[in-house]
């Protein structure tokens, strides 16, 4: 699928873009520190006055990257010194879309408490997080109002992404939450269609005791 190919570049653009930083070595520091987890370089750094908003040659946040990677504490501690939770990165992506693709639901916690919106055009965290399988987040961003049919740029709807990609537990909590499984894709795609394209008897029997029908 093309998402899957848009996923790993802007995985690959996050982790490769901070070996072409910008001139200085306190920033070629920071953005090490932001990869590395390392809390306590990150802290004396804003504190010497770094901007919490720093991107690298890519145009991707310090807070992005933080988040991708599962850094709890550092997403944290940008916050509290006002990185912006909204901003995006130059594929429109946020710090919550990076922290669902990658399912590290205490860092998606921290941010939707600060402000991070979980509904906007083009791709959500939830068609990410369903893309990849995680469950939890995906319970968790419907908890906090996320739009669970909500159609992605290429046409498919959460429940059609995780039935693309075979997770069964994805599958089952976006089902849980009542999805619309007759969402049709730009070419009559259902995910009812696509389970029985990949010849997966699992997904297909779920949707079919969802109800899903050919």
């Amino acid at each position: 699928m093309a998402v899957s190919r848009f996923v790993r570049a802007c995985t690959l653009a996050l982790l490769v873009g901070a070996s072409g930083l910008a001139t200085g070595q306190a920033l070629e520091q920071f953005h090490a520190a932001v990869v590395k987890g390392d809390a306590k370089t990150v802290s004396a750094l804003l504190s010497q006055g770094l901007d919490p908003n720093t991107t690298n040659t890519n145009g991707i946040t310090v807070l992005m990257t933080a988040a991708l990677l599962g850094h709890e504490e550092l997403v944290s501690i940008l916050i509290e010194r006002k990185a912006g939770v909204m901003r995006r990165s130059p594929h429109g992506d946020t710090a919550l879309m990076y922290a669902s693709l990658k399912g590290h639901l205490g860092v998606a916690r921290l941010l939707v408490a600060k402000g991070s919106q979980v509904n906007h055009g083009g791709w959500t965290s939830l068609h990410y997080a369903a893309f990849e399988g995680h469950a939890a987040m995906i319970k968790f961003l419907i908890e906090k109002g996320a739009d669970k049919n909500a159609i992605a740029p290429n046409g498919f709807s959460a429940l059609m992404l995780a039935a693309g990609s075979g997770h069964l537990d994805a599958l089952r909590a976006l089902l849980y939450e009542d999805v619309d499984f007759r969402v049709k894709g730009p070419a009559g795609e259902t995910a009812l269609g696509i389970a029985k394209s990949r010849k997966d008897a699992g997904l297909e029997e779920l949707l079919r005791r969802a109800g899903a029908v050919d």
